[in-house]
């Protein structure tokens, strides 16, 4: 590897880094909602393969390290993956502790990337016999996937029932396109549908407030008053393992590996029950919350990780629901990507190990000191001058956009259907895991019954 690239890799690497943690600090920005996209239109352009890994690889662990921020200060989510840590942070905010939680959760996912990278490289490299196999049931598998998460859910037979008839909605579309001859009978529309799966949540919101008794009964309390406590900060680089103390690095580490070892299953479900789990024996509050909280972070950035690089360098297709979300446009992204020849064929083992490290490292040594050091003052600025609306606005008009070249206008009238299903698929408790790994299983599933 030319000392150019790797040049080209640390300069990508800080645009994602500085990229996703002002994203990540922005309340309510979805993971996949503001992950997925971005990567998509850099696998358009053209940009070479191990730059786009490391710029995701970097990303991830930027925004995971962010999102801790306004949950910290506020109680507002930074995404999906913060929303279970809410509750313990509020209690060390309660106690006065803001700087406590950021501190816990920012080191805990410190620790989970450094379990992670190493961990889903050997893991990836174990089960890479098995890829032939894997990939010819891939279908099976995912419906086998999807039943399994529905069943993990609140609403399991809701979540099981919607299966079948939200396949038959998608597989339906696309016959719809192949009989009007917008699109050749070979190609099967499927970008566009992911994303409107992913965005479901908004287009149902925006569809909602067009009906006005809605709109009237909207709560109305002016602008919300967020108080901010001051926090501590260290002199010098923080280091993670002074910030927690053994029990909770050690509790960080285990969590670390589980979340690797369940890279298929959904990781808020798998962050709720660990979290839970690790801390439910100990009586103290404060300390209950910090080893929750540091244990959940640790156990989502493991899983993110690992989600996308173990179905990744392993099988070349996305089995999980990391790999079906963020990551799904490095596996399969027309023209540019297929499932046939992605970034799994592209890449050498060496090469995913630079990529991960290298954005990794970078990642962490630049938003994990602006986490620690500076989390007030961006904070407050992300929230007085960056609506998350804007933010959203702006990946749901790139939606819209790869809709159209996708299928055409048609297309977005069929994109907006898929995303009203899936955000009211997703406000009944069926989420994104279960939506994905239908939309894969889909063509497998209607020709059971055709």
């Amino acid at each position: 590897m030319d000392i150019m690239l790797m040049l080209q890799m640390v300069l990508v690497a800080i645009v994602a880094a500085g990229l996703y943690t002002i994203i990540g600090i922005a309340p309510g920005t979805d993971e996949t909602a503001v992950l997925a996209p971005v990567t998509l239109v850099l696998v358009m352009s053209g940009m070479e393969p191990i730059l786009i890994l490391t710029f995701f690889i970097a990303a991830i662990v930027a925004k995971k390290l962010t999102d801790s921020i306004p949950v910290a200060i506020a109680g507002i989510p930074g995404g999906v993956m913060s929303a279970p840590m809410v509750e313990h942070a509020m209690v060390l905010k309660k106690h006065g502790k803001p700087d406590v939680s950021i501190r816990k959760m920012a080191s805990g996912s410190v620790i989970g990337t450094i379990v992670a990278v190493p961990l889903s490289l050997l893991l990836a490299t174990a089960l890479t016999p098995l890829a032939d196999v894997i990939q010819e049931y891939s279908s099976q598998v995912f419906f086998a996937g999807a039943i399994f998460l529905a069943l993990l859910t609140k609403h399991r037979w809701f979540a099981l029932i919607s299966i079948v008839p939200f396949a038959f909605i998608i597989q339906g579309l696309r016959n719809l396109y192949w009989d009007l001859n917008i699109v050749p009978e070979d190609v099967t529309v499927f970008t566009s549908f992911f994303l409107g799966i992913t965005i479901g949540p908004v287009i149902l919101k925006l569809f909602e407030l067009l009906n006005s008794r809605i709109r009237r009964n909207l709560p109305r309390h002016g602008k919300k008053q967020i108080v901010m406590r001051k926090t501590q900060t260290d002199k010098g680089f923080p280091n993670p393992f002074k910030i927690l103390d053994h029990k909770e690095t050690l509790s960080s580490a285990v969590s670390s590996v589980f979340g690797v070892a369940t890279f298929f299953l959904t990781p808020v479900g798998m962050t709720i029950l660990l979290g839970e789990t690790i801390a439910s024996r100990i009586k103290d509050p404060v300390k209950r919350a910090s080893r929750a909280i540091s244990s959940m972070d640790g156990l989502t950035n493991a899983a993110y990780i690992a989600g996308t690089l173990i179905p990744l360098i392993a099988i070349g297709y996305p089995l999980s629901p990391t790999a079906l979300g963020p990551g799904h446009a490095l596996f399969n992204a027309p023209p540019v990507f297929s499932y046939e020849h992605n970034l799994h064929d592209i890449l050498s083992m060496n090469e995913f190990v630079a990529a991960s490290v290298i954005g990794a490292v970078i990642a962490i040594g630049i938003t994990f000191f602006i986490t620690i050091k500076y989390a007030q003052p961006i904070c407050a600025f992300v929230f007085k001058y960056i609506p998350h609306e804007a933010l959203l606005g702006l990946f749901f008009g790139l939606v819209l956009m790869l809709a159209y070249m996708d299928a055409g206008a048609l297309n977005i009238a069929g994109v907006l259907l898929i995303g009203l299903v899936a955000g009211f698929l997703h406000r009944r408790g069926v989420h994104y895991g279960i939506q994905f790994m239908t939309l894969y299983a889909a063509p497998w599933l209607v020709g059971l019954v055709f």
